[in-house]
């Protein structure tokens, strides 16, 4: 008879743990409420909405609906995983540079789904980044600014190994300050994001 708590060793974002689990828990409940891992958000709990995708061995996976005991033994990344120890992942860094995530539920299962799309299909198009990203839902955006933010950072992406096309900043950008009015201040006053 399986015990009311199962141990389980799993590979987050280059860390293996070992823990104990209630047998019926997902990917997600582990991740979440085991591990502090909250990027991964539990939205509807049927795999409808995308919310909680995570890659497994590289390939987007609704962690809503993955027994936990499923993932042993594969590499899982979550949200928190993309960025390293250098900075965001370039498609973290464009998502905030286009104003890409408004609420921000959505935006960590989009971007997981993004990076796959993105090591696997360096120069997407249009067309492909929205099929990959068809089971991710936003309610609060047209999508475009997403699009967008996908396309831009496969740009980076692929200019990275390119000495002659790589940003010299290394994604740092100016951006202009607010006069107050609604209109750009001044060029010598500016934040670096």
């Amino acid at each position: 008879m399986p015990s009311a708590t199962d141990i389980v060793e799993l590979r987050v974002n280059g860390d293996l743990h070992r823990v104990g689990v209630p047998g019926h828990f997902t990917l997600l409940e582990t991740l979440r409420y085991v591990l502090g891992l909250t990027g991964s958000k539990q939205g509807c709990d049927k795999g409808d909405c995308g919310a909680c995708t995570v890659l497994m061995d590289g390939a987007p996976t609704l962690s809503c609906i993955t027994p936990v005991h499923e993932a042993q033994g594969r590499d899982v990344v979550t949200v928190e995983g993309l960025a390293t120890p250098e900075g965001p992942h370039p498609l973290q860094d464009e998502f905030d540079l286009h104003g890409a995530a408004q609420c921000g539920f959505c935006t960590p299962g989009i971007l997981c789904s993004a990076a796959a799309l993105l090591d696997r299909t360096p120069e997407p198009t249009r067309e492909e980044v929205r099929d990959a990203l068809a089971g991710n839902l936003c309610r609060c955006t047209g999508y475009t600014k997403i699009y967008d933010a996908v396309e831009a950072a496969a740009a980076r992406l692929r200019n990275a190994g390119d000495p002659s096309k790589a940003q010299s900043d290394h994604g740092l950008r100016e951006a202009p300050v607010s006069d107050g009015n609604g209109g750009g201040g001044a060029r010598g006053d500016h934040e670096v994001r």
